[in-house]
């Protein structure tokens, strides 16, 4: 076995996460695959297709739609759905894995369900629930910590932690630590320095007139951000990309 200190030891990179918001990208004249592609040319690293209304048939075709045209070397994440995200790798889609919150299947339930070669990552927003995460045996691979600043795209958000409450978490985090939560380019290299593996985007990308144009914004305020000290995380497993 080999120890990780970063995502990227699965072949993920974090740093900057689009999460979809359809009724966003609708109100753009887009569809979720069209903002993915564009967002991906521009720099986004990784996508999580979150879909709230959506009924099973159409989040799989979100899904695989999106699948079609991502880069290898860009995650693909599936919000909640477990069953969808088995259904997608049972079509032969490249999907990387599934991101739950506190109320959704326990993580452990889902590492079961999803295998181990899966990636998981778990919203967190208290000390607690991040010290869960670690040393469960869920295995979880990152954690979502938010969120950052008050947001309109998730109805059940905690209260907004500011930059010192997100690196106070971070700081107390065994696991890589996403952002998310109206986030901002001008929050990237703050998060970088407060050790921050990511940011998760919604609106800034989503509701973006230009998603590339977006995407790279954020892409380069994350190069332009301090390298945190490289620390060292307890979960210690080989890892391989699902893919089909």
């Amino acid at each position: 076995m080999t120890a990780r200190t970063h995502p990227r030891d699965i072949g993920v990179d974090l740093s900057v996460y689009l999460v979809t918001d359809p009724d966003q990208c609708a109100a753009r004249g887009r569809s979720v695959t069209e903002t993915v592609e564009r967002a991906v040319a521009g720099g986004v690293t990784a996508v999580q297709i979150r879909e709230k209304h959506a009924s099973g048939r159409e989040f799989l075709r979100t899904v695989l739609d999106v699948a079609e045209v991502l880069p290898e070397h860009v995650a693909l994440i599936v919000n909640d759905r477990v069953d969808v995200f088995l259904a997608a790798r049972a079509h032969g889609a490249r999907v990387t894995g599934v991101h739950v919150g506190q109320s959704d299947l326990p993580a452990a339930s889902v590492r079961q369900l999803i295998g181990d070669d899966a990636v998981l990552g778990l919203s967190a927003a208290t000390a607690s629930e991040l010290h869960t995460a670690a040393t469960s045996a869920a295995r979880v691979d990152h954690v979502g910590i938010g969120a950052l600043h008050a947001t309109r795209t998730k109805a059940d958000a905690p209260e907004p932690l500011g930059l010192e409450g997100f690196a106070a978490l971070a700081a107390l985090s065994e696991l890589p630590a996403v952002a998310i939560g109206g986030v901002t380019p001008d929050d990237l290299p703050h998060l970088r320095a407060a050790g921050a593996a990511g940011a998760a985007i919604v609106s800034g990308i989503c509701a973006a007139e230009d998603p590339r144009a977006a995407a790279r914004t954020y892409a380069d305020a994350w190069a332009d951000g301090p390298h945190p000290r490289t620390r060292t995380h307890s979960h210690n497993r080989a890892r391989k990309d699902v893919s089909a």
